[in-house]
């Protein structure tokens, strides 16, 4: 017995929904990962430039005031 033409459409149009929501799926996923790499090399970029400043912090004499003050 050979299903519904109204049925197999039905079943057709599931299917395509399917297959476009698990690509969706599979570009967010990417959309996610691609971002985690760049949030993970931008902290270790700041935790660098944090640590080079406060190097410099040490290093380099406190200004003195400006003679106005």
């Amino acid at each position: 017995m050979s299903p519904s033409p109204e049925l197999a459409a039905r079943v057709e149009a599931l299917e395509a929904a399917s297959a476009h929501q698990d690509r969706a799926l599979a570009e967010l996923s990417d959309a996610v990962t691609a971002q985690w790499s760049r949030i993970d090399l931008l902290t270790r970029e700041v935790l660098r430039l944090r640590e080079e400043m406060q190097g410099l912090g040490h290093a380099v004499a406190p200004e003195k005031p400006p003679p106005h003050y």
